[in-house]
């Protein structure tokens, strides 16, 4: 925990100087301390309730005795220390029990969790799931579902996808059907009947709170009863599990969700995985069948609704990744400090008289941690930064504003997509590090890979990330996101040509960047979509590590500008950590762009009896 408190350290106030929004309005009651304070309560609560029991939650999987869903105690215990800390409404307004701490200082905060224990960790979609609410529910959603996610009465979810569509939203087929039955004066919104099946909930049946709040994707019929096709007719609903007045009361009557089964997954195997039953008739709701859900705004923008929940929840994921990767780092460092094995290349390095070394000392083994330091302190940065045009987007005026928000457009699928690819090999060679001991469950590393294999498919796999920078984010608005990001690389390129240390990675990068946007126009060039985005996921890693050589470089920048001589080690591994960017993986987007290119169509064009 201390690596990563000076690392969040030094990104948050030395190179992104978050104390500077405590100028604003909304966080003037807030100051370096104040952020302090936090970390410090985080940093403690972490260490206890979560860390010691990784490793518990790994092995004690959840699972249902026929009524309700089995969890290990520490999971309560860790939940319930999270809640009282007031970190699910940290961002909130005051009015909401919230801290109106800054987003950026928020998402550092709750990193401290992930990186202690990802799978105990279930209060992301809870705070997500309650801010798409705040967006677009009625005064009286706000009030009753929201507020109570926030004070951890209830928990939260988004129940998006269907066994039979998976990643497909247009082929959803849960119905909901307006409700003619109106009882107890429900004045919580547009009551429909929901029917149909979601799959892949995380959290989505527990007993650690007294309510869960779904928020579920489903079609409104046509007048001839049928289904919209497409994503026009999505619309989106509150179904909370136990039904409630509006003083936020439990009836003491349960809603028609069942629970129809638990995932047992790779990894995360703390957190619930569930397949529900929506409306099946196992716990039915007077007045008709069907589960009973609340309209949230208005009917047909369901998909614009929940990618308020979506877009959040992507950003996190890059964190937990981020996290992932970082445990797995210190791990292998604090092994590979401590392991003695072999003698040193060189004159005597055979001498079996000679003492064995750490294995610290062997080049490999630096590059493998200076890898992982690189992938995992780089995401971390590109996370934070994300996380602050996030309060840029939100507080700053004007124009400042609308630049932070396109920005973001641009850089979200990159802060999602980037650290689970690279910090899951950052856990890899965390596994290499440990030899042989990394593949048993002696040591930590081997389920840091596993609980971190599922982000590259939690939240839009990398193939539906890749679409959408390529295909939409960096053409959005004749493509001022994309020259907004070159305006803004440009500028750190011409900060680092003032340092001599700095002018050959910033004309390496001002390559790079040019190199991406002519492979852009090149994709673009016959404006066909299947062409340009044949090869996709080759353009989102060349983009994603132009990216991150982007933040590798404006980082050093603030390292050169503090500590000239590198007189304090910790200076020296982030220019080493920048060195080794710029050296050994920015070196790779060649073969990447090239077949973007070109519009390769080899494996678009693959027979499907060839395979």
């Amino acid at each position: 925990m201390s690596n990563l408190r000076s690392t969040a350290d030094f990104l948050l106030h030395d190179w992104l100087d978050v104390s500077r929004l405590a100028q604003r309005e909304r966080f003037a009651d807030h100051s370096r301390e104040t952020f302090d304070a936090v970390f410090d309560t985080c940093e403690r609560i972490a260490r206890e309730k979560f860390a010691p029991f990784n490793r518990t939650v790994d092995v004690e999987e959840p699972h249902f005795d026929g009524e309700r869903v089995i969890l290990p105690r520490c999971t309560y215990d860790a939940r319930q220390a999270y809640a009282d800390s007031g970190m699910l409404s940290a961002a909130q307004d005051y009015e909401l029990g919230g801290m109106q701490l800054p987003y950026v200082v928020e998402a550092a905060a709750n990193g401290f969790f992930a990186c202690a224990s990802v799978s105990i960790n279930t209060s992301m979609l809870t705070s997500a799931n309650a801010n798409a609410i705040l967006v677009a529910g009625s005064p009286v959603q706000q009030r009753v579902f929201a507020a109570n996610e926030f004070n951890g009465r209830w928990a939260g979810t988004m129940a998006l996808s269907e066994p039979q569509a998976g990643s497909s939203l247009s082929d959803i087929a849960t119905r909901a059907e307006p409700d003619g039955v109106d009882f107890e004066g429900d004045v919580l919104g547009p009551r429909y009947r929901l029917r149909g099946n979601k799959m892949w909930i995380s959290a989505g049946e527990h007993e650690l709170t007294e309510n869960i709040v779904h928020l579920v994707l489903a079609k409104i019929p046509g007048a001839d009863g049928k289904l919209v096709p497409g994503v026009k007719g999505i619309s989106l609903f509150i179904v909370p599990k136990q039904l409630v007045n509006e003083q936020g009361e439990l009836t003491g009557e349960r809603n028609d969700v069942a629970l129809a089964g638990l995932n047992h997954k790779l990894g995360w195997r703390g957190t619930t995985n569930t397949l529900l039953n929506f409306g099946e008739g196992r716990y039915p709701v007077r007045g008709g069948p069907g589960a009973i859900g609340y309209l949230v705004g208005q009917p047909g923008e369901g998909l614009k609704n929940m990618f308020h929940m979506m877009n959040e929840a992507r950003i996190a994921i890059g964190m937990a990744a981020t996290m992932l990767g970082l445990a797995g780092y210190y791990a292998s460092l604090d092994y590979a400090k401590t392991r003695t094995q072999g003698r040193p290349v060189g004159v005597g390095g055979k001498d079996a008289a000679q003492a064995p070394v750490a294995i610290i000392e062997h080049a490999d083994v630096k590059r493998m941690l200076l890898a992982q330091k690189a992938y995992g302190e780089g995401a971390l940065a590109l996370n934070l930064y994300c996380a602050l045009l996030v309060d840029e987007g939100r507080t700053a005026a004007g124009e400042q504003a609308e630049r932070a928000r396109l920005l973001l457009e641009v850089l979200t699928p990159i802060a999602k997509s980037w650290p689970s690819e690279w910090c899951l090999e950052a856990n890899s060679l965390a596994i290499q590090v440990h030899g042989g001991y990394g593949y048993t469950r002696d040591f930590p590393v081997e389920q840091y890979w596993r609980d971190n294999r599922l982000n590259m498919i939690h939240e839009g796999t990398h193939g539906i990330q890749a679409a959408d920078l390529l295909g939409r984010k960096v053409r959005m608005q004749g493509g001022a996101g994309l020259m907004l990001l070159a305006e803004t690389v440009n500028a750190t390129i011409q900060k680092a040509m003032a340092h001599a240390r700095l002018a050959g990675h910033a004309n390496q990068l001002a390559r790079a960047l040019a190199d991406v946007g002519a492979t852009t126009k090149a994709a673009w060039a016959n404006e066909q979509p299947e062409e340009a985005l044949a090869n996709a996921v080759p353009y989102m890693q060349a983009f994603g590590h132009t990216v991150l050589a982007w933040m590798w470089l404006d980082v050093a920048c603030s390292v050169l500008s503090r500590d000239a001589t590198l007189s304090d080690p910790q200076s020296v591994g982030r220019m080493g950590a920048t060195d080794y960017f710029f050296q050994y993986e920015l070196p790779r987007i060649g073969a990447w762009l090239q077949v973007v290119k070109e519009r390769n169509m080899v494996c678009a064009q693959m027979p499907l009896d060839a395979f």
